[in-house]
């Protein structure tokens, strides 16, 4: 069967090239052909379609919101997007919101249909620039969990209370051992639960342990 394809591109001499393109060839179907966002996500869903290609700079509505909204109500139909914009927020923005596949305008003509049917079996097409700021993004992520590891330091009372909770003594134990009051050493805890973003201490424990912030 064709694949059934909308095209959503407000730019009518690439709109036009895109739906000549496919119609000339009988593996594909356009379905429709929309200039801006509101129409396609109000008629999309009742088309069929199997592919849709959408430009993330629409005189309407953002891109962005097209593909959230085409996803939520029909999520049988791949998302494609075909745009000018490469910056690694428009595209993370387009990946969460559940695009399946990323172009870059300027892709040939038998490169993007190549990447419809790729998409069509179940990959996911992207523009080799793309795919580097991908990659980039996902090696730079762990020094960015140290980065956010590190703004958790806790202070040397807190660790102390912490390393006694650790080790099994209660709070008035901690509160002796430390030289401070039960209510000072909740005062602490409250704080680093705060700061390591858990909700028990024994969470907290584990989380710290994991940070190397106590032995």
């Amino acid at each position: 069967m064709p694949i059934r394809t909308a095209i959503v591109e407000d730019e009518p001499e690439l709109r036009k090239m895109i739906v000549s393109l496919l119609q000339e060839d009988p593996d594909y179907n356009v379905v429709a052909e929309f200039a801006e966002g509101a129409p396609a996500v109000a008629a999309i869903p009742d088309l069929a379609a199997d592919v849709a290609l959408v430009d993330i700079g629409l005189p309407d509505m953002s891109g962005i919101d097209v593909i959230r909204a085409l996803k939520a109500r029909c999520p049988a139909c791949s998302v494609l997007v075909f745009t000018t914009f490469g910056d690694e927020k428009t595209v993370t923005a387009a990946l969460e919101s559940g695009a399946d596949g990323y172009l870059l305008k300027g892709t040939s003509r038998e490169e993007l249909k190549r990447d419809i049917r790729s998409l069509q079996d179940g990959g996911s097409p992207l523009s080799p620039m793309i795919a580097r700021k991908l990659l980039d993004r996902l090696r730079a992520e762990p020094e960015r969990r140290r980065s956010a590891d590190t703004e958790a330091v806790l202070t040397a009372r807190e660790q102390q209370v912490l390393e006694m909770i650790a080790k099994g003594f209660s709070y008035s134990e901690t509160s002796k051992i430390c030289g401070i009051s039960a209510t000072t050493v909740h005062t602490h805890l409250k704080s680093i639960y705060r700061k390591l973003e858990v909700h028990s201490k024994t969470e907290a424990v584990y989380e710290a342990r994991r940070r190397s912030l106590i032995g």
